[in-house]
């Protein structure tokens, strides 16, 4: 094994090269946050990416999260390349807008009916869209940490003061450039709190067109909700007549073959789809109870996109369903075996050398925080981990081959095999004897 640290001398390169035409250097700024230079990538297979500089890395972005099959997966694209042939995008209908929609509403509970679009952030657009002109109210609740795409009409900050976090509820705009009005209908509430969301129910409840939620906080530390609370709001919101969404870009057919709702027996009014759904390519639906999605159908709500129901992406939603449910779920079998065996084996490894540590883990997604405290359940305390030691640790780790997000979140995929996850746990081991060489020492001497 190779236990030298990368040479990345050509993507430092590019990247100098990428900055003077191309804003940031990087097409999406969340890219940048790879230290110490993004990498520009040749080629992908399985589990494993290659760099412009011939180095082989294990990885588990995997295209910040589409990438369920795992790079280049051979079957996909083979059938890909012959549907190809038949054309790229029509603008008009075909068959397999008719056979996925199909299989989205057998396959995900409460889901009468289904429309696709191309982005998670699309996604979110029209189910907030549909739920404003459903119940014609206007307030949106939307819970701190959690992400639902970046258009102006949902995309905030939060406090990253964990002693001041929500504290006033106030929507703060995402980014420089947002509309001043567009989050005037949001409240933001902290997650795993049922009194202050009754609070806001109560006073305003007349007023709220929807609830959104992430089943599973995946983004900022994979929190679950307590038990009861994901029931308790799906009850108050039938109660007043409120629609619930529940966002599913990150656990849509990643966790089950009916996603989180499956997983969780949980039923929302309408729910919100993307990244795993075609295998890497561009994708995303929302689902609902019919009488909210024919306003669609009836024209009350506009919906509409060029590339909407592309042949190729609809043609791979198709087969990367058909793959993940073949042999009884076999797939989502293997990615739960291959998680299990990475945190175990992180935990491990993390304990051994005395780094203190929480691992949260949902189906083959998981987030790991470099913290004291034994369990992290609310935002507040996700808050408080070693944000920046797990940055190091990230950086020193795509030194050594491993390419994880800076942000704690990790991704298996079904192509992550016994000898992907050793290996990983090999080079992770030089990279914490590196970066705490004391603790390991400390260890040894109790």
């Amino acid at each position: 094994m190779q236990t030298n640290t990368y040479a990345m001398d050509e993507s430092y390169a590019l990247y100098e090269q990428s900055k003077e035409t191309l804003c940031g250097g990087v097409a999406s700024n969340l890219r940048s946050a790879m230290k110490p230079v993004p990498l520009f990538l040749e080629s992908g297979s399985g589990a494993r990416v290659f760099d412009v500089d011939g180095n082989e890395y294990i990885d588990y972005i995997l295209g910040y999260g589409p990438l369920i099959l795992g790079h280049s997966h051979s079957e996909l694209l083979e059938a890909l390349s012959h549907r190809l042939a038949a054309g790229q995008q029509f603008g008009m209908q075909h068959r397999g807008e008719i056979e996925l929609s199909r299989r989205l509403v057998q396959l995900v509970p409460n889901a009468d009916k289904v429309a696709f679009s191309g982005s998670g952030t699309e996604a979110v657009m029209l189910a907030i869209r549909l739920a404003r002109a459903y119940t014609g109210r206007s307030k949106v609740i939307r819970f701190e940490g959690h992400y639902h795409g970046w258009s102006d009409v949902i995309y905030t900050a939060f406090p990253m003061n964990a002693e001041v976090s929500a504290s006033d509820m106030t929507a703060l705009a995402g980014t420089n450039g947002q509309s001043a009005h567009a989050l005037e209908d949001i409240i933001v509430v902290p997650w795993n709190d049922k009194d202050r969301l009754e609070a806001v129910l109560k006073k305003s409840g007349n007023e709220i067109a929807a609830i959104i939620s992430e089943p599973v906080l995946c983004n900022s530390g994979c929190l679950h909700p307590l038990p009861g609370y994901l029931e308790w709001i799906r009850e108050r919101t039938r109660d007043l007549g409120i629609v619930f969404i529940l966002d599913e870009v990150i656990t849509g057919f990643r966790v089950s073959p009916g996603g989180a709702q499956e997983r969780l027996g949980i039923q929302a009014d309408l729910v919100t789809m993307g990244k795993a759904i075609a295998g890497g390519f561009p994708l995303s639906a929302v689902a609902g109870r019919r009488e909210i999605m024919d306003l669609i159908s009836q024209g009350v709500v506009n919906h509409m996109g060029t590339l909407n129901g592309n042949v190729l992406s609809i043609s791979a939603g198709i087969l990367t369903l058909d793959i993940l449910n073949r042999d009884e779920g076999a797939a989502y079998r293997h990615m739960e075996k291959m998680t299990e065996r990475l945190v175990r084996g992180l935990k491990a490894l993390l304990a051994g050398h005395g780094v203190a540590h929480t691992i949260n883990s949902f189906g083959p997604v998981f987030h790991v925080m470099f913290t004291d405290q034994p369990e992290v359940r609310h935002f507040s305390e996700f808050l408080k981990r070693d944000a920046a030691g797990y940055s190091l640790f990230v950086e020193e780790a795509l030194r050594h081959g491993v390419v994880l997000r800076p942000s704690g979140l990790w991704y298996v995929s079904a192509a992550h095999t016994e000898k992907d996850i050793d290996e990983t746990l090999e080079r992770l081991k030089i990279v914490v004897q590196r970066l705490f060489p004391h603790r390991a020492w400390e260890e040894e001497m109790l």
